[in-house]
């Protein structure tokens, strides 16, 4: 399974990075219903950070963003609320899902999930760059613009020495 793939399916709720059961049980090819009653009969393997139902209203909200809910008729009226797999609980699906394919998905979950982290740890350190190099550029800045004051107010000096009479004798 490419990362690509799984990684545009990787969403952010409630602060945490989730992947939602229709996405998981497509990658694994099973139902989702066959995927929740798999969860639901190991349930104690899914604490709340590990796994989570979303509310309605979360979900209303991640449905304006996934336009795949909708393909071929389905999703349009949902019975049950979709579970949120973290990514502990998608290493926990593992032990609960046994076949040759979900163990091949999970790996490649788990290399996203890790991937994701990295350009978030990358994206971190670049913005931290970033404003380090703002703030130098600041500094530097204010120095040529003093400078550059000084320069034009010494040559309003100049100009209005020119200008003036001269006193003393002349040669």
């Amino acid at each position: 399974m490419e990362l690509q793939i799984i990684q545009n399916k990787i969403f952010e709720l409630r602060g945490l990075r989730i992947l939602l059961d229709f996405d998981i049980a497509e990658m694994y090819g099973v139902e989702t219903k066959v995927l929740k009653q798999a969860v639901r009969r190991n349930i104690k393997r899914f604490p709340s950070d590990f796994m989570f139902e979303l509310t309605k209203k979360e979900f209303e909200s991640l449905r304006s963003q996934i336009v795949t809910l909708k393909i071929q008729g389905r999703g349009q009226h949902i019975k049950y609320m979709p579970f949120a797999f973290t990514e502990q609980g998608v290493s926990m699906l593992a032990s609960v899902l046994r076949s040759e394919k979900a163990i091949q998905v999970n790996i490649a979950i788990i290399r996203a999930f890790v991937l994701l982290r990295q350009h978030l740890t990358d994206y971190k350190t670049l913005t931290k760059q970033i404003a380090t190099i703002e703030k130098e550029m600041q500094i530097k800045f204010e120095d040529i613009y003093e400078a550059l004051n000084f320069l034009l107010d010494k040559s309003e000096q100049v100009t209005t020495q020119n200008q003036r009479k001269k006193i003393g004798y002349k040669k």
